[in-house]
């Protein structure tokens, strides 16, 4: 078996009430710790090295909110750090469902067992999985240099009929036009013809916590942006700039 029970999950983060982590719901978030990828933007850093003890919530905590506010919230967002190394992730989005939630997963894609775990059990209604850059640039944006499993994740929500979207955190400094083009090429190999419904272009914000504060990084304009959203134009059916006034 991939999940364990009896192990609660490492939960470093709990937002109790969002309009935005998961469209067309008002939701919850929990943030769990770990990551086994090391981005040099990922705002969450010191959820991704070494979580605090005194940041850890209680899944009691956060269930007992959920019961509370089960006539207001829709759903429950699972983030991280990155959300498929907990143990007992399964264990808890059944919990969750259990009260009538929807649950809206956010991966980087490196577990695509455990990917295809839950959606064949149809624990998850909505899945945003990240790809983090162009093929050739993955290493250099994630440290990982194995993408294999990045591409079997893509293939698997993408034949999944689950609401899912891709996303790309645009960072001027690490990525250039030729990521974006490398992504359409590599999704359209992975997709046979299906249209991606959603892709998401966030913009790089400035922050105290990102991971590497030496590197030199920053936003990209408005229209380089948008420029990029048309490269990727002819894999997806929406594509949308999101940290963008």
């Amino acid at each position: 078996m991939i999940f364990m029970g009896n192990i609660h999950m490492n939960i470093y983060g709990f937002d109790k009430t969002s309009l935005l982590n998961y469209p067309g719901h008002v939701a919850a978030t929990v943030f769990t710790g770990g990551c086994n990828m090391r981005c040099p933007y990922c705002h969450n850093s010191e959820l991704v090295l070494n979580p605090p003890p005194d940041m850890k919530i209680s899944e009691e905590e956060v269930m007992a909110h959920l019961k509370k506010r089960s006539n207001v919230l829709t759903g429950l967002c699972i983030t991280g750090g990155e959300p498929t190394l907990q143990p007992d992730l399964r264990d808890f989005i059944v919990k969750v469902r259990q009260l009538g939630y929807k649950i809206k997963l956010d991966t980087n894609g490196l577990k695509p067992d455990i990917l295809k775990e839950l959606l064949d059990e149809g624990l998850l209604d909505y899945v945003a999985m990240d790809i983090k850059a162009g093929r050739d640039n993955y290493s250099n944006v994630t440290g990982v240099s194995d993408i294999a499993p990045i591409s079997e994740s893509a293939g698997i929500l993408i034949r999944s009929g689950v609401e899912y979207e891709f996303r790309t955190t645009a960072v001027n400094g690490l990525h250039t036009e030729e990521d974006f083009k490398d992504i359409r090429d590599w999704l359209d190999e992975l997709r046979d013809g299906i249209m991606i419904p959603h892709y998401y272009l966030q913009s790089y914000v400035e922050r105290d916590t990102v991971m590497d504060k030496v590197r030199r990084m920053c936003e990209f304009s408005k229209d380089a942006l948008e420029e990029f959203a048309k490269i990727l134009d002819p894999v997806a059916g929406e594509i949308s700039l999101r940290g963008i006034d």
